[in-house]
């Protein structure tokens, strides 16, 4: 009797998730001249390099520490429309960014962006920068980015702020936070971080290393239950 060898089996696919701001691009210097221009539209002063050096929250959280509560969603959709012209071709891919997706597919995985970042403007910043994620979403912060990291099955979320790892932990997904926004490392591993790097540009490495695991894991298990 001749036994044939066994057919290996194949990878499951595996989904990442990824923040946009401060982890995929530098949108601050985009923000700070629309908040300049908003400021001089409206006669409202607006500290943007403080804006800036907090960003994460929505779009409503910062607008709220400048203007009356009534006025916030019109000035919202102003500051919007103000972006969609100053702010995309100023903004930067992150170090590291392209690799980072670059990753995630040659290892036979997907990735998305989950943003709090308005949907549309954050979808002008990933065609300019040629950053191609497989799905975005946008619109979410902090746990509510669980409610698109479960529908997409993501396994693991990347962000730079502690409302990303609240995010992750959400889901059920394992956090991985990189020190390149408003949170250091300290704060990030405080808030539950399952891993924190230095930068994006440390991630490709981690994640071949995180997969090898998974994979090692997997094959244990089914030889166990042979």
């Amino acid at each position: 009797m001749t036994t044939q060898p066994r057919a290996a089996v194949p990878a499951a696919p595996f989904t990442v998730g990824f923040d946009l701001d401060m982890t995929l691009i530098d949108s601050r210097p985009g923000i700070r001249t629309t908040y300049e221009a908003l400021a001089a539209e409206t006669g409202v002063f607006i500290d943007a390099e403080l804006a800036v050096s907090r960003l994460g929250p929505p779009l409503f959280q910062e607008l709220r520490e400048w203007f009356p509560e009534a006025d916030v969603p019109e000035v919202a959709d102003r500051y919007r429309a103000l972006y969609r012209e100053l702010a995309i071709t100023g903004s930067l891919a992150m170090p590291g960014a392209r690799e980072a997706l670059a990753a995630v597919r040659e290892l036979g995985g997907r990735s998305i962006v989950v943003t709090a970042k308005h949907g549309g403007n954050a979808r002008l910043h990933l065609d300019h920068l040629d950053l191609e994620p497989d799905a975005l979403i946008g619109d979410l912060w902090a746990e509510q980015k669980a409610v698109a990291l479960r529908e997409h099955g993501a396994g693991v979320y990347v962000g730079d702020h502690t409302g990303d790892v609240r995010g992750a932990h959400a889901a059920g997904a394992l956090s991985v936070a990189v020190a390149t926004g408003p949170c250091p490392a300290g704060e990030l591993s405080a808030a539950g971080a399952d891993v924190v790097l230095d930068e994006l540009a440390d991630f490709p490495r981690w994640l071949r290393a995180h997969r090898a695991a998974v994979a090692e894991a997997e094959e244990e298990g089914a030889a166990a239950s042979a």
